[in-house]
């Protein structure tokens, strides 16, 4: 089993920036993803960004269009999500999500292991 906790999420105006944090715990992977997916009231949940242990190559939706930033530490089983230019419409939960993922990075199926999530609220 993985143990995921988020943290760093919080009240921000439009504008601003925050960064999130995902801590990983329990039984670890050779070859991995990570992935940070978002869910606002009422609808359904949608990616956010990705990035793969060990290629570290990044994958973003396009929700972020260049404002969002992923990225990985593996000696300290963290990965991160930096977000600037914030917007009120990227006011979510926001989760973490890890798994041996396949082709289909963007599917929040193919993450076996979540967090419990992180407000994020963007004011205007």
């Amino acid at each position: 089993q993985v143990q995921l906790v988020e943290s760093g999420g919080g009240l921000v105006q439009a504008g601003g920036s925050l960064r999130l944090s995902c801590v990983a715990s329990g039984r670890t992977f050779s070859t991995y993803a990570v992935g940070w997916f978002r869910q606002a009231p009422g609808k359904e949940r949608e990616f956010v960004a990705a990035i793969r242990w060990p290629d570290d190559s990044p994958y973003y939706g396009d929700i972020t269009k260049g404002r969002f930033t992923i990225a990985n530490d593996n000696a300290k089983n963290t990965a991160y999500l930096r977000m600037n230019m914030l917007k009120p419409e990227d006011t979510a939960v926001y989760y973490c999500a890890v798994g041996q993922v396949g082709g289909r990075i963007t599917n929040s199926a193919e993450y076996n292991y979540w967090g419990q999530g992180t407000q994020v609220t963007v004011s205007s």
